[in-house]
């Protein structure tokens, strides 16, 4: 009874330590949300790995901006995924469901190169959407 007391008490010590540590020197991927993930992402890749070029949706990683008619979405640059009216939303959903299957991921690439924050519920639809045009193909 005697050791399992203190096997006990060196278990309980131990996480308390590691939980202190872990708040004192957090890692750097506990500190990644989604308005600042561009900084922990591998080069090349958007973060959307349905829609990244890495799994080929798009023929190669491309660093040129390219416009699908969006050109007034550049407005709203730096503003948070949360942080969006139901009116802004809704313009990048005339984009979204504007566009053919096979833009889809370029238009994801443009909006990220462009550093610009897609509405959290317009990102769902994105992934959705990008997921069922590569059933499609």
């Amino acid at each position: 009874m005697k050791g399992a007391l203190i096997i006990l008490a060196v278990t309980v010590a131990t996480g308390f330590i590691l939980y202190v540590v872990q708040k004192i020197f957090p890692r750097k991927s506990d500190d990644v949300t989604t308005d600042n993930v561009t900084d922990s992402r591998p080069e090349g890749c958007c973060g959307q790995h349905i829609v990244c070029e890495k799994d080929s949706l798009l023929a190669a990683v491309s660093t040129e901006i390219e416009y699908y008619e969006d050109e007034e979405l550049d407005n709203f640059r730096g503003i948070g995924a949360d942080d969006y009216t139901d009116e802004q939303i809704e313009q990048f959903r005339d984009v979204l469901y504007t566009l053919r299957p096979d833009e889809i991921g370029g238009w994801a690439r443009s909006i990220q190169l462009r550093g610009i924050n897609l509405p959290a519920a317009v990102k769902d639809e994105l992934i959705m959407l990008a997921a069922e045009a590569r059933t499609q193909q």
